[in-house]
């Protein structure tokens, strides 16, 4: 039983990938302050966590009732990702934020459920690991326990990423945070176009 925790936690913990999820949520909120941080690191790990275990539980019959593949999850869930992307290489959400202030006073861009919740931390990738850790433990049920608890102990060690990274961001200042979110920026790009590519492959040629 405690193999089936230990499997499921690093096989999630590397799917969804908090430490590299940490810096990109940072960038996206380093205009705003720490209280409306926290409440968006929060919120997306609730999301997340929720979507995550609705998959875990009913994933399989839900997409199949739905006629979705997780090819098609893939693909627009990368294409949603590339427009975000785009906008931290050419500043535009800066620009909006920029806009939006003038209009709404203390008005602060709300990335809880997307792009955080979905599909940066719960993304194709972590909804494919989590149904195919419970289908690994069909019948089983102290395993699918295990599985629960690994997914819980995972969104809990990433809320904390969440927060060290929000602190870390505050003390670069606004010039180093610049070139970063530049940077993460290009590395989304990245990611959401593996996305793409992955989907379009398994649908044309074969997992």
């Amino acid at each position: 039983m405690l193999d089936a925790f230990v499997t499921a936690f690093i096989t999630l913990f590397i799917i969804v990938d908090p430490v590299a999820i940490a810096p990109v949520f940072a960038s996206l909120t380093q205009d705003a302050p720490k209280d409306h941080q926290r409440r968006m690191a929060i919120k997306g790990v609730v999301v997340a966590t929720g979507i995550l275990f609705f998959f875990a539980l009913v994933g399989k019959p839900f997409l199949g009732a739905m006629g979705i593949s997780m090819d098609g999850l893939r693909v627009a869930g990368g294409i949603m990702l590339f427009i975000i992307a785009l906008e931290m290489v050419m500043e535009k959400r800066f620009e909006r934020k920029e806009e939006s202030a003038h209009k709404m006073e203390d008005y602060f861009e709300d990335i809880s459920v997307f792009p955080l919740g979905l599909p940066l931390l719960a993304g194709p990738g972590s909804i494919a690991t989590v149904m195919l850790l419970m289908t690994n433990v069909e019948g089983d049920f102290p395993g699918q326990i295990m599985v629960y608890l690994a997914l819980g102990l995972t969104m809990l060690i990433t809320l904390g990423f969440l927060f060290a990274a929000g602190k870390v961001m505050r003390v670069l200042g606004p010039s180093v945070n610049g070139v970063i979110t530049r940077v993460l920026g290009i590395i989304l790009a990245a990611m959401a176009g593996q996305f793409v590519l992955d989907g379009l492959k398994n649908t044309f040629f074969g997992a």
